[in-house]
């Protein structure tokens, strides 16, 4: 998981920012808009309405040391859930899911055509 910043704002809410999840084995990216300020509650609360409902717990998260993550709201419910919170270095290119994302042809045509980005 990881967040892209800075974006046009787009969208009824005028969104401004992309929470980016990478689903591991499948290589998927999948985008959920979000903005720029949102609290670690606002950021549960994403996950579990938009990916936990629809594709169950995650075994494993892979985030750089980001306060959302590091905050007893995620420390706590990684612990009530049993998964793994496994923290990586911030711009460390192994475990980077934007820098994946956007690289990988196949996922960067589909970042941009999400966010009408020209080519």
């Amino acid at each position: 998981m990881d967040w892209v910043a800075a974006l046009p704002p787009g969208g009824e809410k005028s969104y401004i920012a992309c929470l980016v999840i990478l689903d591991k084995y499948s290589k998927s990216p999948i985008f959920l808009p979000c903005h720029k300020d949102d609290t670690a509650m606002d950021t549960a609360l994403l996950t579990s309405n938009r990916i936990i409902y629809h594709t169950g717990i995650f075994k494993n998260i892979i985030s750089d040391r980001d306060q959302k993550f590091t905050s007893a709201l995620w420390t706590s419910l990684h612990r009530f859930l049993g998964t793994k919170l496994a923290f990586s270095t911030a711009y460390h290119p192994q475990v980077d899911c934007v820098r994946f994302v956007y690289e990988t042809p196949d996922n960067s045509s589909k970042f941009q055509e999400y966010y009408n980005c020209p080519q």
